[in-house]
């Protein structure tokens, strides 16, 4: 309802710029830490709230998530487990793929790979990139993905923001436009830093779920280093204990 709402709201009311492009916008750094567990949990309760309503993460079991968070079972049901029956349930949404296909012209993925397969600065960046652009069904666009069918449904809090372009000609004389800036058309419910740290806890639940074990693996990995060092050394004492007398 979020998303939809966010739908009608932004194409009746924010006025009309120039088209979307991609050029002279970088990726802004994510800087995910999934062993920052409040971040996490802030970023369950960002995704269950504003992301659930129209994407998935069937790869993720809610009674795992709670145990890798912290979470206990009383506020997993009370808080977080607004689609699911029970704990062991995936976590899924009671969208219609056929309803959400014909609403925004393309069904919404599943987020639960979202953060390997797209990077998660990509994702940070997506989130923080939208503008208003009247020529399009939701009303915005967005510099990451220019076209996109998502709607900015996180705009209450971010607030309305155009962006400025600059024209360049390139060697043939052709004329172009670049991205210089965004500015704010109307404040949202959150500064600039605040929605920031908004995004970077929900992008960091995505890198999380995108691989529930990455931190069990990288302590196994130094591990497995440190062995292989004391290994190799080993191995080399033991290689100059047989060789010593050898002319």
């Amino acid at each position: 309802m979020r998303a939809l709402r966010a739908l009608m709201v932004v194409a009746a009311a924010l006025p009309a710029v120039a088209g979307a492009a991609t050029e002279g916008y970088p990726l802004q750094a994510a800087n995910a830490d999934v062993s920052n567990l409040a971040s996490l949990q802030r970023g369950a309760r960002n995704f269950v709230n504003y992301c659930l309503g129209c994407h998935t993460a069937k790869y993720m079991r809610y009674n795992r998530m709670a145990a890798d968070l912290g979470i206990s079972e009383e506020q997993l049901t009370k808080n977080l487990m607004f689609t699911g029956e029970r704990s062991f349930d995936t976590i899924r949404n009671g969208m219609n793929p056929e309803d959400a296909k014909r609403w925004f012209g393309v069904a919404p993925p599943d987020l639960s790979l979202i953060a390997r397969s797209r990077g998660t600065d990509h994702v940070y960046s997506f989130l923080r990139s939208f503008y208003v652009d009247s020529s399009k069904a939701t009303g915005v666009n967005n510099l990451v993905l220019p076209g996109t069918a998502m709607p900015h449904v996180l705009w209450e809090l971010q607030g309305a923001q155009d962006v400025v372009w600059e024209g360049r000609m390139d060697a043939q004389g052709n004329a172009s436009k670049h991205f210089k800036e965004f500015t704010s058309l109307s404040p949202g419910q959150l500064s600039a830093e605040e929605y920031d740290a908004f995004v970077r806890d929900t992008v960091n639940f995505l890198d999380y779920i995108a691989e529930p074990i990455q931190l069990k693996r990288q302590a196994l990995g130094y591990r497995v280093i440190a062995f292989l060092l004391f290994f190799t050394l080993l191995a080399y004492l033991l290689k100059k204990e047989y060789w010593k007398d050898v002319k």
